[in-house]
């Protein structure tokens, strides 16, 4: 069976811990989008984890944890992760990587960051790990499989051709140094080296699992708002961030997948820029609920930014869950508004002077207004409960009434950083 775990909002939901408490069950879990921009926070018996590019399942020694095809691969910082869970130790992930996936190049990164300084204040607040570059390249049919890395000839060919391009850029649009054919193959090779005993047809291998009736677990990264299709567009990532996608990042078969969970926090964040309705602009309030959310606050896993926080938005979650074809829901750090008298809740967006529950297209939604009901607080520590009927009334109240406005069932609720404060409804 196929079940895939997906954000709902603009990421940071808390989908690692969820996905490391599914991936328990499971026999194999793949990353299919993305890339080393984003991370997922984990807290297990092990410690406490930023994982960039490994799938969440590298913690369960049962478990195979693939890099899709789908995947934007950082060698370097996929191999880096792998030592230092290997150093607090984890056992040795079994880790397959796609010969088809596309490797994430140091020039990437490069023209991440100098497009970004060109644009100065109209930045898309990239992380500067170099994925819009290295997206635009794989569909501009430039980009490196990871296949190629062991073929000099053709490597040679392709790379001579980047540096043709790519230096026409460097020289005359950002005035940088140009690319050096030679270090660029020394970096292939060295590339090559490290993911050499990882390498395989993983689609050919989830193909054979489906059979084998195994249990496969996608996970993905960012959230629906962030697709580049249907999320807040430009503000965006460069790779879909819907389960839809899970099929293609990892090469199975749409009909296959027969489970999605989308994971929502209890309120909102969002790190970078872009339309955010339900964003608390009292910086006290704010403050406060940025250092009390998360484990250990809302700052974001990859670059340590802190997360412009917001209340929870019935209007983009209900979308979001429409998009990414929602079964079940997973609340997130639900136990975190446990300090409130009265908890707001984003139950519609004013646009153009009307009402609407549907989310609109970008150049609306920037001047959309939020519509806010308040709900009262349960003023105690949900932490340590693990039956629904044992939360506070206004705590059940709160997630009830964010169900029927959203119209998906919330099955799976998280009141606690560790893999057992779950509670399943």
């Amino acid at each position: 069976m196929v079940k895939a775990i997906v954000g709902c909002n603009w990421g940071d939901e808390g989908k690692g811990k969820m996905t490391d408490t599914m991936a328990a069950k499971a026999d194999i879990v793949v990353r299919f989008q993305g890339g080393a921009n984003a991370g997922h926070t984990i807290v297990n018996n092990y410690g406490k984890f930023a994982l960039h590019t490994c799938p969440s399942g590298v913690f369960y020694s049962h478990t195979t944890s693939i890099i899709g095809n789908g995947v934007a691969l950082n060698i370097p910082v996929l191999i880096k992760e792998i030592d230092e869970i290997v150093k607090k130790g984890v056992p040795m992930p079994k880790l397959l990587i796609s010969d088809r996936a596309q490797v994430v190049m140091p020039y990437h990164i490069l023209f991440d960051q100098c497009e970004e300084e060109r644009l100065a204040g109209k930045s898309f607040g990239s992380t500067k790990s170099g994925i819009a570059p290295f997206y635009s390249d794989k569909y501009a049919k430039i980009g490196i499989q990871v296949n190629e890395l062991f073929d000099k000839k053709g490597l040679r060919e392709k790379i001579h051709n980047i540096c043709q391009i790519k230096n026409v850029l460097l020289e005359h649009l950002y005035h940088k140094p140009l690319l050096d054919e030679d270090e660029l193959m020394d970096v292939c090779e060295e590339y090559a080296n490290m993911v050499k005993p990882y390498v395989a047809d993983t689609a050919l291998f989830l193909h054979e699992a489906i059979k084998e009736g195994k249990e496969i677990l996608l996970e993905g990264q960012l959230g629906s708002l962030k697709d580049p299709d249907h999320g807040i567009y430009p503000m965006v990532t460069s790779s879909s961030t819907l389960a839809g996608f899970g099929c293609i990042g990892a090469g199975i078969p749409p009909y296959e997948i027969k489970q999605i969970v989308t994971v929502c926090k209890a309120y909102s964040s969002a790190v970078g820029a872009g339309a955010f309705v339900s964003e608390i602009h009292d910086k006290e309030v704010a403050d406060e609920l940025r250092r009390r959310g998360g484990d250990g606050g809302e700052y974001g896993a990859t670059t340590g930014r802190p997360r412009r926080m917001g209340w929870f938005d019935c209007v983009a979650s209900k979308y979001g869950c429409r998009l990414q074809g929602t079964t079940d829901v997973a609340f997130s750090v639900l136990d975190v508004l446990g300090y409130l008298d009265e908890i707001p809740v984003c139950v519609a967006y004013e646009v153009d002077g009307k009402e609407t529950k549907e989310f609109p297209v970008t150049c609306k939604l920037n001047d959309a207004k939020p519509v806010l009901k308040k709900l009262p607080g349960w003023k105690s520590d949900i932490r340590g409960i693990r039956k629904y009927e044992e939360l506070p009334e206004n705590c059940r109240k709160y997630i009830e009434f964010i169900e029927k406005e959203i119209g998906y069932p919330i099955t799976i609720i998280s009141n606690g950083p560790g893999r057992d404060d779950i509670i399943y409804r």
